[in-house]
């Protein structure tokens, strides 16, 4: 998931560390965004379609309630 870092990878100042971390952060939140709609669009599946998927309500429900970051 993570690429090694090597010398010529790693940020050569301040501002460019900042952009980076700052990077890093948007990506994260576009994940969360991400799993959230997923896990919303998860729980409203009818039976038939989760059926599809393999799975039950129960487990759908308990799945979608989970936090964004999990």
């Amino acid at each position: 998931m993570f690429a090694k870092a090597t010398a010529s990878s790693l940020p050569t100042s301040t501002a460019s560390l900042n952009f980076e971390l700052a990077w890093a952060m948007a990506r994260g939140l576009v994940r969360m965004q991400d799993t959230h709609r997923q896990r919303r669009h998860l729980a409203e599946l009818d039976d038939r379609l989760l059926d599809d998927v393999g799975i039950d309500r129960t487990t759908a429900l308990r799945e979608a309630s989970k936090r964004s970051w999990r």
